[in-house]
């Protein structure tokens, strides 16, 4: 018992949370995207790359020092 009024309060919030549409600041939303465009950082850089030789490299010396 009591199931009833529990799946009404859950229809009830998530009513509200459907229909629910805050305020939106449209110039912060433009500021931020363009500051992310600003950015001259590359997307990704593998810092570890220049410790270790690639695989290919690798299978190349071991097939010719046999």
């Amino acid at each position: 018992m009591g199931r009833g009024r529990q799946k009404a309060k859950n229809t009830k919030v998530a009513r509200e949370l459907k229909y629910f549409s805050p305020d939106t600041d449209l110039n912060a939303l433009e500021a931020e995207l363009s500051s992310a465009k600003k950015n001259d950082e590359p997307d990704y850089e593998d810092k570890w790359a220049d410790m270790y030789q690639d695989d290919q490299e690798d299978e190349g010396k071991s097939a010719s020092g046999q």
